[in-house]
């Protein structure tokens, strides 16, 4: 049995999509959630559907080694961002090379970068008036929103749409498709 570990921020939809993914698997299951904010909707799930969660200290996050202990302890196989809106540092990108995996509300490498998350990807997508938009799932490395693409999958934006109305278009596409990618890379 392989063990995820889930990075989020927030309310943990996407999370939630993948706990439920692998609730009866034999593959995988998600072994633990971190997340670095008290508030978080996401600790809410973890302790609903009975998974350890961590409640990430900034300080040991970015000076120390302590977090790679603890997901190596544990066995980590793949580290999940799910909304988590904190750079990884080069030290755990280095300590699980091309097993961290982020999804990102737009095409990379347009709409990427520090500050391009959430409600601003949209916002941003929409005043471009681009004509379609959609996600990428990509690998971690020291930069934002940079590692090599795993998979993109597109939405059509049409001119009534808003920042929110694209936002429901991305989470069809974030729910359908981060699941089905996490099980594809601890199978291959």
């Amino acid at each position: 049995m392989k063990n995820i570990a889930i990075f989020a921020s927030g309310a943990g939809s996407n999370a939630q999509k993948i706990i439920d993914h692998f609730r009866h698997s034999t593959i995988a299951r998600v072994s633990m959630i971190l997340c670095n904010k008290p508030e978080a909707g996401v600790l809410k799930i973890a302790e609903k559907e009975g998974i350890p969660s961590i409640l990430i200290e900034k300080e040991l996050f970015f000076r120390t080694d302590h977090y790679i202990k603890v997901l190596q302890q544990a066995d980590t196989d793949l580290i999940v961002l799910a909304g988590f809106l904190w750079k990884v540092p080069a030290n755990l990108v280095q300590a699980f090379p091309d097993r961290i995996i982020n999804i990102h509300p737009a095409l990379l490498p347009k709409y990427g970068g520090k500050g391009m998350y959430g409600q601003f990807v949209h916002e941003a997508v929409i005043l471009a008036k681009e004509a379609e938009s959609g996600i990428t799932i990509h690998f971690v490395n020291e930069k934002y929103d940079d590692g090599a693409t795993i998979l993109q999958e597109r939405c059509t934006i049409t001119p009534e749409d808003t920042p929110e109305t694209l936002a429901a278009k991305i989470h069809l596409l974030e729910h359908q498709w981060y699941p089905v990618i996490v099980e594809r890379l601890l199978t291959s």
